[in-house]
């Protein structure tokens, strides 16, 4: 069989019947642009809401000292456990197999003054690997704070991007001074801008970062606010927060099993229900745009069956002179799928077009910001054509089955 005939074919019937057609063509292409929009917005916010919840950091989990609740060795139940900097590397050597560990000194209402500006700030002290567990990243021209900071206690600040406007407004801070509680830092570096979807204490944009151990030594504090590891795999957490536990049970004399000696957020455990529920709404979405889809589907069927009631005598004449059910099923097959993959990647090329568009469209509210811009991903585009070419056959088999039942004898007698 031809494909040529069968498109010769279906163009005659298109001009017999090109008001029914056309209409046809236009649900499918309206079906198509409802589906790819609604999943391009799902993706949109699923990118998006995902690079937010990264900005605090992936695969990573805090922890707060918190109280025993289980008699232990002798001890009652009931002691505060206090965490402390030595603990990091405590971790480290217990807990090989985690991939960063690090602590957080934390202090509200510091006075950090620039010039003739005098603010009351969130100041802490931590770590150099904030830079990449926590996504402290520099902006171009500055620095997180090092390791030789640390070991030298340098008096140097990193300073969150809002933190910065506040002080320096549209100057450049890095390497100017900043007096903190009277004493003087210098700024290395300020922090890239950055969304994040929750925190633990307080915005990163508004703080100003210095070494751990000059956090020590400056507001003479003895035990950490809260410690922060990073796993390498999600998968790996909840059999690495049991060792964590088993080390540090061991070192403050608390039950391993207690989940109460230490507070913990899993951020992993969040993200992975987090994208559940992200997963559910795409679904949601694709679940509506499929079935105004399958409205149009419903019409490319009416076609097929309209063609063949029309060319019942074209039909007997063909299968009198020696054509195959199987040539006549086939026939009616393609033509069906020709129709729904004209509309279909009609509505594909127009709904590309409108996200490209909308993208460019500069559009300053927290609400986008939120809920990012749509995006049609390869995925989305695999998935609509796959319901695009089971929709066809689906639509083409049936009215193509009844084609291919016809009574040759009957069909002559036809009118």
């Amino acid at each position: 069989m031809k494909l040529s005939i069968i498109y010769n074919v279906f163009v005659r019937d298109f001009r017999k019947q090109k008001k029914r057609i056309t209409l046809t063509l236009v649900a499918l292409g309206w079906g198509t642009v409802s589906i790819m929009l609604l999943l391009g917005f799902g993706e949109g916010l699923h990118r998006q809401l995902n690079g937010q919840r990264k900005g605090m950091g992936e695969n990573i989990i805090v922890m707060w000292g918190g109280e025993s609740s289980i008699a232990y060795q002798g001890m009652g139940k009931g002691r505060p456990i206090y965490l402390q900097q030595e603990d990091i590397e405590y971790l480290k050597r217990k807990v090989p197999q985690l991939k960063e560990v690090g602590g957080e000194f934390s202090r509200w209402g510091v006075r950090v003054e620039r010039d003739t500006i005098v603010l009351q700030e969130h100041v802490i002290g931590t770590t150099p690997n904030y830079r990449d567990m926590r996504n402290y990243v520099p902006q171009m021209g500055g620095r997180m704070i090092n390791d030789r900071d640390v070991q030298l206690r340098r008096r140097v600040a990193f300073l969150g991007w809002e933190l910065k406007e506040r002080l320096f407004g549209a100057e450049d801070a890095v390497g100017r001074q900043v007096m903190v509680n009277s004493v003087p830092f210098t700024v290395i570096g300020v922090m890239k801008e950055k969304r994040v979807m929750g925190n633990y204490s307080g915005m990163d944009r508004d703080k100003l970062t210095m070494p751990i151990t000059t956090f020590e030594t400056m507001f003479g504090h003895r035990y950490l606010n809260n410690m922060v590891y990073q796993v390498h795999v999600p998968e790996d957490a909840a059999v690495l927060e049991e060792k964590v536990f088993e080390a540090l049970g061991a070192k403050y004399k608390f039950d391993p099993t207690d989940d109460r000696a230490l507070m913990i957020w899993d951020t992993v455990a969040t993200a992975e229900a987090f994208d559940n529920i992200l997963i559910g709404i795409k679904m949601f979405l694709g679940i509506i745009g499929g079935l105004t889809l399958l409205i149009a589907g419903v019409g490319v069927a009416n076609i097929m069956y309209v063609s063949i009631k029309e060319r019942t005598r074209e039909i007997g004449i063909k299968m009198a002179m020696g054509a195959r059910k199987s040539y006549i099923l086939v026939q009616f097959l393609i033509e069906a799928l020709i129709i729904t993959f004209f509309g279909g990647f009609g509505g594909m090329a127009i709904s590309y077009i409108l996200t490209e568009a909308f993208k460019r469209v500069p559009i300053e509210s927290d609400v986008m910001e939120m809920m990012g811009r749509p995006t049609i991903s390869l995925e989305i585009g695999i998935t609509v054509v796959l319901i695009l070419g089971i929709m066809g056959v689906l639509s083409g088999l049936f009215p193509a089955m009844r084609a291919a039942s016809v009574n040759p004898v009957e069909s002559l007698r036809y009118e």
